[in-house]
């Protein structure tokens, strides 16, 4: 078993045994942590529901379906399908969240390229890019977001209000920098694509009841449904379907069990981490004045060098929760940030493994660059638009 394991696999289980140690050895109270990992229960349940329904919903063909369409509908004009993409990318992180969009979208967007002879490398900085940016408008967006509901105190609708004019600069903003560095004819070399061959999808039962389910978690979010409730009940409907139609491809490898090992090691670590001097790093890196930019932009580059979940986990813990306006800074910071380094998200890591089983190469130097510049002019138009616009 330990040898099927990978090395990011090993790490997620390192980081929950070493917060078992800290329990263990007191360093972390028991009620402390109890009290910690009451806090991640509905999250836990959320994110194995929307991984589930995801999954199923691109096992649907619902996504190719999807994809292919919208190449169609582009009539090979790269202009069309660039914003064609984009929207459907954002649609997918705001609503499914980032993962989905990273993980899932990634491959279905790498397996229409060559059936539409288009250039691979611009569909799949499409997904990993706005994967990250594209995941401040809800909760459900990024696993950041729901970190932080309960100390932010707003429910889902409020939080959009909130941060509409945000995500609209972060999308925008995204969207510039990947037409001028890897749409525009100059990087793709050709003029037009060829639009593919719908090809009909197999099973249009699994199909409609895949789709259903995603528009009823939809339609849960906007009546103000809790997420993990909402996420249970679409992820019943699309798994019912495939015990009536598709039994073999019901498997528990859908079930999204690093992710779960990782977070729950998350908030055994970093709490105690917390206690015993990382919170005065915090204190110090964000300063005392309660500038919404340097909040950000510490967020961004904790997230770069560990990873955004833990660098959300640390930097929050500093900021009181009447500072609204800093959490949600910190959100822009650990949202947009991320696209430097490939380690910066679990997404990002994700989606590199997904370009490599796919023949797909990613010039290193040139995604470091182009990152870094996403990064800082994303990040500034973002906070603008927080402090400014909401």
């Amino acid at each position: 078993m330990w040898r099927r394991l990978g090395v990011l696999d090993l790490i997620r289980i390192g980081l929950l045994v070493l917060g078992l140690v800290f329990v263990a050895t007191g360093l972390l109270p028991w009620d402390a942590a109890v009290a910690s990992l009451d806090d991640i229960g509905p999250l836990l349940i959320f994110l194995v529901a929307i991984i589930v329904t995801a999954e199923l919903t691109k096992e649907a063909q619902v996504f190719d379906a999807i994809a292919a369409r919208m190449a169609v509908f582009g009539r090979g004009n790269y202009v069309a399908l660039f914003f064609l993409c984009t929207a459907f990318a954002s649609f997918i992180t705001i609503f499914l969240n980032l993962d989905t969009t990273a993980v899932l979208l990634t491959p279905v967007m790498l397996a229409l390229a060559p059936k539409a002879r288009i250039a691979a490398l611009p569909l799949a900085m499409t997904t990993i890019w706005l994967a990250n940016t594209a995941s401040l408008l809800l909760p459900v967006s990024n696993l950041t977001n729901l970190l932080g509901m309960e100390k932010i105190g707003l429910d889902a609708q409020e939080f959009a209000a909130r941060m509409w004019a945000p995500q609209v600069a972060s999308i925008a903003v995204t969207m510039a920098f990947l037409w001028v560095f890897f749409w525009r004819r100059g990087e793709r070399r050709d003029l037009r694509y060829t639009p593919p061959v719908l090809e009909p999808v197999a099973d249009r039962v699994l199909f409609g009841a895949a789709a259903a389910s995603c528009l009823l978690f939809i339609a849960l979010l906007l009546l103000k449904t809790h997420v993990a409730v909402a996420a249970t009940a679409a992820a019943v409907i699309v798994v019912a379907a495939f015990l009536l139609r598709a039994r073999d491809r019901l498997s528990w490898s859908l079930i999204p069990w690093q992710l779960v090992v990782f977070v729950t090691g998350l908030f055994l670590v970093v709490p105690t981490l917390s206690r015993h001097g990382l919170s005065d790093l915090m204190i110090w890196m964000i300063g005392a004045d309660g500038d919404p930019y340097r909040t950000a932009a510490v967020g961004a580059g904790l997230s770069n060098v560990i990873n955004n979940l833990p660098a959300y986990q640390a930097v929050e813990t500093v900021i009181p929760a009447s500072d609204q306006n800093r959490l949600l800074a910190l959100l822009a910071g650990t949202n947009v940030g991320p696209v430097i380094t490939p380690w910066a998200s679990l997404a990002t890591l994700l989606w590199f493994e997904s370009c490599r089983r796919h023949d797909v190469a990613v010039p290193m130097r040139r995604f470091l660059l182009t990152g870094t510049g996403l990064a800082v002019v994303g990040l500034v138009a973002t906070v603008w638009a927080l402090v400014e616009l909401s």
